[in-house]
């Protein structure tokens, strides 16, 4: 009995040894400082518990889990988008034109269905193009992806004659701020974005693919992975999640400003990515980790926000969030 507590203690001693709290805090920390906001906001913040804050707090994070679910994937390959918000702008400048036009005869469903399928359209177009530009033309990505954010946006303010567009059309509207079994659209919306992703990336070939493009492009290219397609379609795929997240603001908003749609959503996108874990230099990727990610930092304007501090200094702490988050991948690549 001696003999077998004994061999149970030194087996302990060991795994306490080799426990390596770098790749620990690498893989955990997102949901750690998740958790201890969550704790944190149930001491100190009034009506935290309603299904109002919840509401809020899902709806303000549903757009930016939406493209930042199409960016894990162009950031697993080895890349970037800067462009998305650019298309969110055209996209929610093309949606407008369309159904508030005289093109069908006062049957707004039709209108609305147009509008939808030709705005998420030019998004995953504008997408490929991005594609294009960085696997068959092999500019660096940052590069290919500055290209359309700064001419999208500009892009969507000739559309839109630089105006201001404001509409009331219910059937179009629910996208921002319907409910469906008393949830929101935009939530649904992004679930479903977020598990059948998550559900492609691990158990598909594209999946894979994915992965073994990012982790090393040569090795794939010369195990005869179709490399080229793949980055096409991830980009494709990403145009079109900023296209949706496009719809989804305007409808919120019964407007599309071509100046404030998508503004800085990039920078949102990313930085939900790199604080859920994935690797900013491709060749791995967790779509619930940009989730919890996404909540992290939303969650944390929210406290700062809810606790009268200013909106000015949630930028701050994003960036240092940011920032350590980085760090973590670091140490945890080290280790």
């Amino acid at each position: 009995m001696m003999n077998h507590a004994s061999s149970q203690g030194q087996r302990a001693a060991a795994r306490l040894r080799n426990f390596d709290r770098a790749a620990f805090l690498s893989r955990y920390a997102t949901l750690i400082a998740l958790t201890c906001l969550i704790a944190f906001n149930l001491v100190h913040t009034p009506n935290f518990t309603t299904i109002e804050t919840l509401n809020i707090n899902l709806t303000q994070v549903a757009g930016i889990v939406i493209v930042a679910v199409g960016m894990t994937l162009v950031i697993a390959t080895g890349g970037i988008d800067l462009s998305v918000g650019s298309l969110m702008a055209i996209a929610g400048a093309i949606a407008p034109l369309v159904f508030t036009g005289n093109a069908f005869g006062g049957n707004v469903h039709l209108a609305v269905a147009v509008a939808v399928v030709a705005a998420l359209a030019a998004g995953g177009l504008l997408g490929l193009f991005n594609g294009v530009l960085v696997a068959r033309l092999r500019v660096q990505p940052i590069i290919a992806t500055l290209i359309l954010f700064i001419a999208g946006r500009g892009l969507a303010q000739v559309l839109t004659n630089g105006s201001v567009q404001t509409f009331s059309v219910p059937a179009f509207d629910w996208i921002g701020r319907g409910r469906a079994f008393g949830i929101p659209a935009q939530v649904l919306l992004m679930a479903v974005i977020v598990l059948v992703t998550a559900w492609s990336l691990r158990k598909t070939v594209f999946g894979r693919y994915v992965l073994a493009a990012g982790g090393n492009e040569r090795s794939a290219t010369l195990a005869g992975l179709p490399v080229t397609r793949i980055k096409l379609l991830v980009y494709a795929i990403s145009g079109l999640c900023a296209g949706l997240a496009g719809l989804v603001v305007v409808a919120i908003n019964s407007s599309s400003d071509a100046n404030q749609v998508g503004n800085g959503m990039e920078l949102d996108a990313i930085a939900a990515v790199a604080v859920g874990g994935t690797s900013l230099s491709g060749g791995k990727a967790t779509i619930a980790g940009t989730l919890f990610g996404a909540l992290t930092i939303q969650l944390v304007r929210y406290t700062l926000l809810a606790n009268g501090v200013p909106d000015a200094a949630a930028l701050v702490v994003k960036a240092a969030i940011i920032a350590f988050a980085v760090w973590l991948q670091q140490q945890g690549s080290q280790s």
